[in-house]
């Protein structure tokens, strides 16, 4: 990726992680810590691998997206908003009674949102329709569809593999949040889905296993998953949980918290401090 594009884009991620504080703290609940770490991908996703329009998001031949871990939706809306779908001060009424914006996504409510999602395992199955639909339809938007590695330990993530390897979905890429942990603890000791590498390899997956927070590593891996025929793809992205706030760094605990004002001071400080040197390249 170019100079200039990444820094761009670590810009955007930046702001996304600072919407998402501003969603939760406002809210004075909701999951932060997925939200972190899926920052950088929900940017690429938005800005520069779909293709998608705000003035027009019900566009026929526009990609979809669906995240399945719809718990993380304070990152979503937070690209949502930067993208042009309604206005940032929307992310401050996040889970307020009647607001645009609630703890899940609302396919509803919510212009950009292509599937109302929350319990997990749920999201990618209905991203293997849409796929399967793109196919019957003979379109060719892509599907991509993002879930949690915790997700993972949910029976019906597997069949859903098994149904897009089958119909060989390859206008269907899945993302993997790879951030090690789930609300009660580590991933690996909570329900061990690993290796998901060979696990997805062996249900019929194209595999590619990246840095979730390195931009040119995102970009290669996005651009080779467009190239494969035949197959699934999915790309499993290493994160780090509550990433670039110092207090939730790999903290399970912020899974699904909110911060006081205190902790909101502190990781607003946090993240304009990442902004203020991205800016200063």
């Amino acid at each position: 990726m170019e100079k200039t594009e990444k820094r761009n884009m670590q810009i955007l991620a930046c702001k996304v992680r600072m919407g998402a504080i501003e969603g939760v703290y406002n809210a004075k609940s909701g999951h932060p810590g997925g939200s972190l770490s899926a920052a950088d991908l929900f940017t690429y996703l938005y800005f520069k691998e779909m293709n998608v329009d705000p003035k027009n998001p019900k566009d026929e031949n526009r990609d979809r997206f669906v995240l399945s871990k719809g718990h993380c939706a304070p990152g979503l809306y937070a690209a949502l908003a930067l993208k042009g779908y309604f206005p940032m001060e929307e992310l401050k009424k996040l889970r307020h009674i009647g607001a645009m914006l609630q703890g899940h996504p609302d396919m509803k409510g919510t212009p950009g949102i292509d599937m109302s999602t929350g319990s997990l395992g749920q999201g990618i199955s209905a991203a293997c329709g849409m796929a399967v639909a793109a196919k019957l339809d003979h379109k060719d938007y892509r599907v991509y569809s993002m879930l949690g590695d915790g997700e993972l330990e949910e029976g019906q993530v597997w069949e859903a593999a098994m149904f897009a390897a089958h119909y060989h979905l390859d206008n269907l890429c899945l993302i993997v949040d790879n951030n090690g942990l789930q609300i009660d603890g580590p991933v690996s000791e909570v329900g061990g889905p690993e290796p998901i590498d060979e696990k997805f390899r062996s249900f019929g997956f194209d595999v590619q296993i990246i840095n979730g927070h390195d931009f040119d590593e995102i970009d290669a891996a996005f651009q080779h998953a467009k190239t494969v025929k035949d197959k699934p793809s999915v790309i499993i992205a290493k994160t780090v949980k509550g990433k670039d706030v110092s207090f939730m760094e790999n903290k399970v605990n912020w899974h699904g918290a909110a911060p006081n004002a205190e902790q909101y001071e502190v990781a607003m400080q946090d993240l304009n401090q990442v902004l203020s040197g991205l800016e200063a390249q």
